[in-house]
């Protein structure tokens, strides 16, 4: 019984090393890089019929590039130059930005997503990466007509 108590009696020493240890982690967490950072930019309130400009910044953390294709999907169909789907080669040294010009006449959520795809002949020298964890990242706004 004696030599349980020795067991679970922790040392000061021990209880050091435990807790930078436990810091240590906490930190290398901190550094993780973040595969796609997006700014979905929607005006928040049009009159009807009204010409409307979506804009959608796409960067990443990641050292490898990756194809992204960026759509737009809407809670009720809209026409036109919303419908447009961009494909891109997409580096930590080379944010994109996309632009969608189009027109509605009632309130609608608008979502911007952003799929991290597997397609040749778009990066430089077919060298993409994609991601293991997830592929599809998105945003979702709501623009008001007035």
């Amino acid at each position: 019984m004696r030599l349980l108590q020795l067991l679970f009696r922790a040392s000061p020493a021990t209880l050091l090393l435990v807790l930078c240890l436990q810091l240590g982690a906490n930190k290398a967490q901190d550094n993780t890089r973040k595969i796609i950072i997006k700014d979905f930019d929607i005006p928040k309130s049009v009159r009807p019929n009204e010409e409307v400009t979506a804009t959608l910044a796409v960067r990443t953390e990641l050292k490898e590039c990756m194809v992204v294709k960026t759509y737009l999907i809407s809670s009720v169909p809209l026409e036109g130059g919303f419908n447009y789907k961009y494909t891109a080669c997409l580096c930590n040294n080379n944010p994109k930005t996309f632009y969608w010009d189009f027109y509605t006449n009632r309130t609608v959520q608008i979502a911007a997503v952003v799929d991290v795809i597997r397609e040749l002949g778009i990066c430089p020298d077919n060298d993409a990466v994609i991601p293991m964890k997830s592929n599809r990242f998105y945003t979702i706004e709501t623009l008001e007509v007035e």
